[in-house]
C-alpha cells in the first residue's frame, strides 16, 4: 500500500502545481468597449458656420448739432419713412431771430459797400478832371498826387467792406443752415425702429457727443454678421452662397451671400490659453424673410467646396498622436505632423483601424475637406476599412496600437468584424 500511498500524494502534487501556475500565468488584458465604423465613398461638402444677429443693411440715427427743445415728432415707431420726409422739429425762435440778424448785418455790409464805391467813382472823376488840368498847367502836381492817394484810399476801403460784406453773407448762410436743420428730415427710405426723444425734451446737439432722436433702418434690405475663427475665414470668398436660419422661424431655411469679410481680426484673452482668433463676416440675405426683425438670432452655414465622390470617416473617428509615438511604432509621421498651440510637440492625424482578430492598428492619415459629420481621408485607408470612432475619451487617451475592442454588449460584441 505504500507505494500507492506514493502515487496517490504526486497525483495531489501535480494537480496543486497545475492549478497554480494556471492562477499565476498572465492573463490577456480585457478587451475594451468601443464603437466601430467603415471607411466609405460618398460626397462631402465643407460647410463654414456661424450664429449672429439679423440686422438691416442700412440703419441711420436721426440727431441734431443744434441744441433745443423738441417741438414736434411726426411718426412713432414702426412707420414707414421715405427719403426727405420731416420727422421732426426743434423749437426754432432762437434760430428765426439769428436768422434776421444776419440778414441785418449783411444788407448793412452791402449798403457800406455800395456807399464806398460812389465814393470810389468821385474819386476817381476828380482825379481825371485834375488830371487833365495839370496836362494843360492850370494845376499843380501836389494837387494830383493828393487825389491819387484820394482814390487809392477810396479804392482799399471798397475792397475791405467788401470782405465784411462777404463774411456777413457767409454768417447769414450759416444761421440759415442752422434754422433748417431744426426740422428734421428723413435722409433714406426705412422703417423708425426706435425713437429715443419725446416731444417736449431737450436735444442737446453737438459735434461731439451725438444725441440720438430716432433710429431709421432699411429693413428691406437685412444682413447677418457673424463671427468665423482664423482656420476657417481662409476658406471664404465674397460671393460664395449661404444657408440662412432664424431661431423664431422654424424649420425655414433662407439664401444668403457673403458680401464682407473683415480685414482685422477679433482678439479675446490675448495671451491666455484661451485666447481665441476670429474674424467678422457679413452675409446678406437675397430676399427679407417675411416677419424677421432686427436683433432675431440667426444661423449661417456657408458652403465652400465640396467632392461628389470621397473617401470619408466620422469627425470623431479621426484623433491626434505624438509624432514621437508614431515614429517608435514605425508609424511615417514625415508629412502631416502639426504643432499643439503654444507647443513645440509635433502631433499627427491618426485612426485606428481594427483587423480581423479584434486588435487596432494605428494608422496615420492625410484629411481634407470636413462637414458637419464626416471628413475627407486622402490616404491612409482604403474603402470598407474598419475602424474606431468613439467613446471620445477612449479614442484620444486611452486606446493604443494593438489593444483588443469589442462592441458594446448587446450590439454584436461577439461576432468578428466582415472583411472588405
Amino acid at each position: 500500500m505504500t507505494w500507492w500511498k506514493g502515487l496517490i500524494l504526486a497525483v495531489l502534487v501535480t494537480g496543486v502545481a497545475a492549478i497554480t501556475v494556471q492562477g499565476v500565468r498572465e492573463r490577456p488584458p480585457p478587451a475594451i468597449e468601443v464603437q466601430l465604423t467603415k471607411a466609405k465613398k460618398g460626397p462631402i461638402t465643407r460647410t463654414v458656420a456661424g450664429a449672429g444677429k439679423v440686422q438691416a443693411a442700412t440703419t441711420v440715427k436721426i440727431s441734431s448739432n443744434l441744441s433745443g427743445d423738441l417741438v414736434e415728432l411726426k411718426v412713432k415707431e414702426g412707420d414707414q419713412v421715405t427719403k426727405g420726409q420731416v420727422l421732426g422739429r426743434i423749437d426754432r425762435r432762437r434760430f428765426e431771430a439769428t436768422v434776421k440778424q444776419a440778414q441785418a448785418a449783411a444788407n448793412a455790409a452791402r449798403g457800406d459797400t455800395a456807399a464806398a464805391q460812389v465814393d470810389v467813382a468821385r474819386a476817381e472823376a476828380e482825379y481825371g478832371r485834375v488830371s487833365g488840368l495839370v496836362q494843360k498847367g492850370l494845376a499843380s502836381q501836389s494837387e494830383l498826387e493828393k487825389l491819387t492817394a484820394d482814390r487809392d484810399g477810396a479804392r482799399a476801403r471798397v475792397l475791405a467792406l467788401q470782405d465784411r460784406a462777404a463774411q456777413a453773407f457767409a454768417r447769414l448762410d450759416e444761421a440759415q443752415n442752422e434754422l433748417l436743420k431744426t426740422t428734421l428730415i428723413s435722409p433714406i427710405d426705412g422703417t423708425v425702429i426706435e425713437r429715443s426723444r419725446e416731444i417736449g425734451e431737450r436735444v442737446r446737439g453737438s459735434d461731439f457727443n451725438e444725441d440720438v432722436v430716432m433710429t431709421i433702418a432699411a429693413l428691406a434690405a437685412m444682413e447677418v454678421k457673424i463671427e468665423v475663427g482664423e482656420h476657417e475665414v481662409v476658406h471664404l470668398r465674397t460671393g460664395q452662397k449661404a444657408e440662412v436660419k432664424v431661431d423664431a422661424l422654424e424649420n425655414q431655411s433662407f439664401e444668403g451671400e457673403v458680401v464682407e469679410i473683415a480685414q482685422k481680426a477679433l482678439i479675446r484673452n490675448q495671451g491666455s490659453e484661451q485666447e481665441t482668433t476670429n474674424f467678422p463676416v457679413t452675409v446678406a440675405l437675397m430676399v427679407r424673410p417675411p416677419g424677421v426683425l432686427p436683433g432675431m438670432s440667426a444661423e449661417v452655414k456657408v458652403k465652400t467646396d465640396s467632392r461628389d465622390s470621397a473617401l470619408t470617416v466620422p469627425l470623431q473617428a479621426v484623433t491626434v498622436r505624438p509624432a514621437k509615438l508614431l515614429q517608435d511604432l514605425h508609424v511615417d509621421v514625415e508629412q502631416g505632423a502639426i504643432a499643439a498651440p503654444r507647443s513645440t510637440e509635433q502631433f499627427a492625424k491618426v485612426v485606428f483601424v481594427v483587423d480581423a482578430e479584434r486588435k487596432v492598428h494605428l494608422r496615420r492619415v492625410h484629411t481634407g475637406i470636413s462637414s458637419d459629420t464626416d471628413v475627407e481621408v486622402l490616404d491612409g485607408l482604403a474603402e470598407g476599412d474598419e475602424l474606431v470612432e468613439g467613446p471620445y475619451r477612449t479614442l484620444a487617451k486611452d486606446l493604443k496600437d494593438g489593444d483588443r475592442v469589442e462592441l458594446p454588449k448587446g450590439q454584436g460584441g461577439g461576432k468578428k468584424p466582415e472583411k472588405g
